[in-house]
């Protein structure tokens, strides 16, 4: 099974490529300049503590306002080193509310499966009993 990458897949492939490279240069100019560089760093900090604030307000209200802040986390992560470790531990706080909602949602599952099996063995026993 060795499936050739569509024309699609490998031309999206190497523009990502190419962004990539293109945003390394880019950053890797801006470090050199110390006022861009200072520019830069606070418009990152700006915007990922207002997303980190906005994710938080919205985490009450019905939405994906923690989604919200764990974006705002990464973003503030790009130049921030200790918004990369706070960023890690909430990306593996949410897999693990994840895994335990989707248990929660097979075990769930299950009960209902279980009690609509025992609804149909109730409702067809009294008629087995007339013959």
């Amino acid at each position: 099974m060795n499936e050739k990458p569509s024309l699609a897949a490998r031309a999206g492939s190497a523009l990502g490529h190419a962004t990539s490279s293109a945003a390394h240069g880019t950053r890797d100019a801006i470090r050199k300049n110390p006022t861009a560089n200072r520019v830069y760093r606070t418009t990152v900090g700006v915007v990922g503590g207002t997303t980190v604030a906005l994710g938080v307000v919205l985490i009450p209200l019905p939405g994906p306002g923690s989604l919200v802040a764990i974006g705002g986390l990464a973003l503030l992560g790009t130049e921030f080193e200790p918004a990369t470790k706070a960023s890690a531990k909430a990306n593996a706080l949410a897999r693990k509310a994840l895994a335990a909602a989707n248990e929660k949602r097979k075990r769930r599952a299950t009960r209902r499966a279980d009690a609509d099996a025992e609804a149909d063995s109730d409702a067809t026993a009294p008629l087995a009993g007339r013959s």
